[in-house]
């Protein structure tokens, strides 16, 4: 029995040490070998997978930084890992808590700023007055896009965290009332329950997917 609804979410174990957060190199496991002579067919979809992102991502970055989409698939493909295996049952979803997604969130875009503002400081300016805006609305409109600039990373890592957590959160309210019910109820609710973790796979990808174009998005602006 749960001592509340959010101690699903709790990264303790019995030992007093967050080994939970270990469940996050999970997914390292799925990464495939490149080290045969005829590659499988897993690889060659990771390889189809990879090309296909990094033509998505060079056409918002564009070439002026090499090898930089790469750095966008790999948070990508860490993200859906993470948020795929916290579907699973007794696998601790990382990707669910401010910690996680503050951390790749917050130094992401602070190395973009510093970037920015250090290179490319008239273009910084620039993108805090858009074209064509009144003499008399430039300083609100300054302070409306630097108020938009500083709640980005926020905005990324709740974002994330909120998605992944509003569905377990659905699907653990829906197992607890499953011992309580009716046959027939019962098997409504194991219907809407399979509905729910289709729905939530997609969550994982399309949250993942989010993130990493959000964030390709905010680079792009720097350079």
């Amino acid at each position: 029995m749960m001592a509340n609804l959010f101690s699903t979410f709790d990264p303790g174990t019995s030992l007093n040490l967050a080994l939970n957060w270990l469940s996050t190199f999970l997914g390292i496991l799925f990464i495939p070998l490149s080290y045969w002579l005829i590659p499988s067919r897993y690889l060659m979809a990771w390889n189809t997978l990879t090309a296909t992102l990094h033509n998505e991502f060079k056409t918002l970055i564009g070439s002026k930084i090499k090898g930089s989409t790469l750095v966008f698939i790999s948070l990508l493909t860490f993200l859906m890992f993470n948020n795929f295996l916290g579907l699973f049952p007794y696998i601790f979803t990382s990707t669910s808590h401010l910690a996680m997604t503050l951390a790749m969130a917050l130094p992401m875009w602070m190395s973009f700023m510093i970037y920015g503002w250090f290179n490319n400081t008239l273009h910084m300016l620039a993108h805090l007055v858009p074209q064509g805006t009144p003499s008399a609305l430039m300083p609100f409109m300054v302070l409306i896009e630097t108020i938009s600039n500083i709640i980005r990373p926020g905005t990324l890592a709740v974002r994330l965290a909120a998605n992944m957590i509003a569905g377990h959160l659905l699907i653990t309210l829906m197992g607890n009332t499953g011992s309580s019910i009716s046959f027939i109820i019962l098997m409504i609710l194991l219907t809407a329950q399979i509905l729910l973790l289709i729905l939530e796979s997609a969550v994982a990808i399309i949250q993942s997917y989010v993130f990493a174009i959000l964030s390709t998005l905010y680079s792009s602006e720097v350079i």
